[in-house]
């Protein structure tokens, strides 16, 4: 509750290169899963893990060139919180979106996904 009695949301946000971009309620994310949203024409698939850190990476897959990573399956490896592919069962960080399993595609390009920076706002 806000000073005045009033319910106070927190939303999230993503930095782009101008600013900051609000994405939805913080409430709305689901521990443990994913969405996407659409950034400056760029598919971004946000996550909220079940300890209710924040990642946000691009939503295509390196390996399939299909745009689902927020649909894949969020959970830990060790102490790296990781998301996995849902086409080809790949390991993300979600940290630095680097590819645990394999470092390139089988085209020779780095399996990495882009980061954004996220954050909640009250």
């Amino acid at each position: 509750m806000g000073a005045t009695g009033t319910t106070v949301e927190t939303t999230v946000e993503i930095a782009t290169g101008t600013g900051w971009v609000t994405i939805c309620p913080y409430d709305r994310l689901t521990p443990g899963r994913g969405v996407a949203a659409l950034i400056e024409g760029e598919q971004v698939a946000v996550f909220r893990t079940r300890a209710g850190e924040l990642y946000a990476l691009g939503n295509r897959d390196p390996f399939s060139g299909a745009y689902v990573m927020s649909r894949g399956i969020v959970g830990r490896r060790g102490e790296v919180p990781i998301v996995t592919s849902p086409m080809y069962q790949q390991a993300f960080d979600l940290r630095t979106g680097e590819c645990l399993d394999e470092p390139t595609t089988p085209d020779g390009t780095p399996a990495a996904l882009p980061t954004w920076r996220v954050r909640v706002r009250s």
